[in-house]
């Protein structure tokens, strides 16, 4: 079983989901290599948290017999994947990192996991998160902490690092995350995937979950744009008592993502804002800086008008922190009375931060958020895309909470180092981040793309041609583990 599981270890989602239509894998054999892969590398990764390999191939084994009866089936039918543990599966614990959750099981599906399975893919199980998703680093007091596939000793980042650790490691071509101030970009960037943060109401919030969220997205990793833009396509689109959802067509097919087809990755239309600093405002590691600094002759080459400007971020950060603590203290402010000793310090301290916000302090917010929105419509009358680092820094020890200090300054709180994406957050724009090559160690590095709301698609055109132009996205890890 080790040779097949390691045979079908490195398909995208495109070939995999092609086999099983066709007839040539049987969904039994898929989820088999799968539970395999699981049980042999997940001891040293710790990504699989909740674990139900006999209902998976249950359920494998009920998509084989619907297939072989001639039964339509979706077009992921038998795609066996673990889903992040902040998102409901039906009938399996979902615990948000916390022992206050540890024996939670959900009563239902969640949008993205509907829309998955509706698919028709399997749920084999749960990815880890930190706490309550509260942090860019995978650990908890209920499982420990996740590690980075390309060296064990550091961080696969968070909060959807456990997902990010088994695409990375072969174990599933792609999988389900959630996005507030990097979240599904910062992890693409530690292990070399793709992962995208989509404009809101893509993958809309719907009842009884906040319907009127904005900060926090939902959102897929892969290894390839193209599998990224296949989950988008297959489960965007508007949701019943979802005020937010865009209704429009999303537009995530075509030839730049169909990998059978003859598309040539060029860019000559294209407007390139080009800022690895975003101006100045952030602090970038050297070795980082100088990664994603090489890219700009890659999108020159690919025949894009590169100019070196970012926009004006100067309300972004205070945006960022006033919307991230409303949305901790809306959705959990109830724990603090109930639960406060159970739950990490710093999630504490975001919890009441939000709980204390003053009326001054929201409408000031309020009043920043509609000028960062002029702010982005200049920068994006002059340019078509920013790009920019992901991770200011390299994948760091995973014994640390977060980097300590950053190009020799102290890292004052555990937002502090990551800028690079929460920032962008506070612009509600789509980003994704795309693998833009390695350190001397061997430690992966993204780049991030971001677009004007609602240009989701473009974004991932743009991410496609660079993948292709690179191909950083084709190594893999030795997998020491």
């Amino acid at each position: 079983m080790t040779a097949v599981a390691d045979e079908l270890a490195w398909l995208s989602l495109r070939e995999l989901s092609a086999l099983l239509t066709a007839g040539e894998l049987s969904a039994t054999q898929t989820v088999s290599a799968h539970v395999e892969r699981v049980a042999r590398l997940n001891p040293a990764l710790n990504a699989v948290v909740t674990w139900e390999p006999e209902t998976a191939l249950a359920s494998a084994r009920a998509v084989d017999d619907a297939r072989a009866a001639g039964v339509p089936l979706g077009p992921l039918a038998g795609v066996p994947m673990t889903h992040k543990d902040t998102h409901e599966v039906a009938g399996m614990r979902t615990t948000w990192g916390s022992p206050i959750r540890a024996h939670h099981v959900s009563e239902r599906d969640c949008l993205v996991v509907a829309r998955l399975r509706a698919a028709g893919v399997i749920a084999t199980g749960k990815t880890n998160v930190p706490e309550f998703a509260a942090g860019a680093h995978t650990f908890n007091p209920l499982f420990g902490t996740t590690v980075n596939p390309y060296d064990p000793t550091r961080s696969a980042a968070g909060s959807s690092g456990g997902a990010a650790a088994v695409i990375a490691a072969g174990i599933q071509p792609a999988g389900d995350g959630s996005d507030t101030g990097g979240s599904l970009r910062l992890p693409a960037s530690f292990t070399n995937l793709v992962g995208l943060r989509p404009t809101d109401g893509w993958l809309p919030h719907a009842i009884p979950e906040n319907p009127w969220e904005w900060l926090s997205q939902d959102g897929f990793m892969a290894r390839s744009v193209s599998d990224v833009a296949l989950l988008m396509e297959l489960c965007s689109g508007p949701a019943a008592l979802a005020p937010q959802s865009r209704c429009e067509p999303g537009g995530f097919t075509g030839p730049a993502f169909d990998a059978d087809a003859d598309w040539e990755p060029e860019l000559r239309t294209l407007r390139v804002g080009f800022a690895p600093d975003l101006g100045g405002r952030i602090e970038v590691e050297a070795e980082v800086a100088e990664i994603v600094g090489s890219a700009a002759q890659v999108f020159d080459d690919l025949g894009a008008r590169v100019a070196w400007e970012a926009p004006d971020l100067t309300a972004a950060a205070g945006v960022f922190r006033v919307a991230r603590a409303f949305e901790f203290g809306f959705n959990y402010g109830s724990l603090l009375d109930a639960h406060a000793q159970q739950l990490k310090p710093a999630l504490r301290a975001n919890i009441q931060a939000g709980l204390d916000l003053s009326r001054a302090d929201i409408f000031d917010a309020l009043r920043e958020r509609a000028q960062l929105l002029t702010a982005m419509g200049d920068f994006f009358a002059r340019c078509d895309v920013l790009v920019t680092v992901t991770s200011q820094v390299l994948p760091f020890d995973s014994d640390l909470e977060y980097p300590a200090e950053l190009n020799g300054a102290r890292v004052t709180d555990y937002l502090a180092w990551m800028e690079a994406t929460t920032l962008i957050s506070a612009t509600g724009c789509p980003a994704v981040s795309v693998p833009a090559g390695f350190s001397a160690a061997g430690l992966p590095v993204g780049l991030q793309i971001v677009g004007r709301p609602g240009v989701d698609a473009q974004v991932l055109r743009v991410a496609r041609a660079f993948e292709l132009a690179t191909g950083w996205g084709q190594r893999r890890p030795e997998l020491a583990v």
